[in-house]
């Protein structure tokens, strides 16, 4: 029974040991990747894949925003310079990036689906040769119209007070909102034209008489 517990506790050591030997890197885009560093050099940080170790995983100095390492230590790869487009500061910059996750994680663009999907069932339905446009135009207008944050998707109500954290949480949002339209409408699309074809084109009138 003391050998087992001694093996035990020895297990708890070394994975206690080997989990704070992980380094985090904090990229540009919102995730995270937890896992040693192995290289800074050549432009780029190496780590391994978290998910394979045998794999080794790049990241570029600009898609960095910082790396902790193990000891507490933190560099800093983002840095304020408006010549290359880093307009934010530090502090702003990783406002951003919190909004860009958040809105990764709780933004559902499903009235943009819906939406699309509808658009580009009605017309593919009517056998339009131009429906095509329809759901398309959707999607470029799902893009520009004002994104609801709702608090349940905030993982801090205080980053609200911020614009930079608005600004992050909007572009994800509005991407999403696009990905999610030309789905739909492709979907609708695809439905209606099959709807034309194969049930509704030989209920249609095929010319159109005007008399004066």
């Amino acid at each position: 029974m003391k050998k087992i517990m001694f093996v035990f506790s020895f297990f708890c050591v070394f994975t206690n040991s080997h989990a704070q030997l992980k380094d985090t890197v904090l990229l540009m885009n919102g995730n995270i990747c937890v896992s040693k560093v192995i290289d800074t050099l050549i432009g780029a940080v190496t780590v391994f894949n978290p998910h394979k170790i045998t794999e080794k995983l790049h990241f570029e100095y600009n898609e960095i925003y910082c790396v902790k390492y193990n000891n507490g230590f933190t560099k800093y790869y983002y840095q304020q310079d408006s010549v290359i487009g880093n307009y934010f500061t530090r502090d702003e910059m990783l406002l951003y990036i919190y909004g860009e996750r958040d809105a990764r994680k709780g933004f559902k663009a499903s009235g943009s689906l819906i939406g699309a999907g509808l658009v580009g069932l009605a017309t593919g339905g009517m056998g339009i040769f131009f429906a095509p446009i329809f759901p398309y135009t959707y999607m470029a207008f799902s893009g520009v119209t004002k994104v609801r944050i709702k608090h349940s998707t905030i993982s801090n109500p205080n980053n609200m007070d911020y614009d930079a954290y608005i600004l992050g949480y909007e572009r994800v949002s509005r991407s999403k909102r696009r990905i999610q339209s030309i789905i739909g409408g492709t979907i609708g699309l695809a439905v209606g034209y099959g709807l034309y074809f194969g049930l509704l084109k030989d209920k249609y009138p095929t010319t159109l008489s005007l008399r004066f």
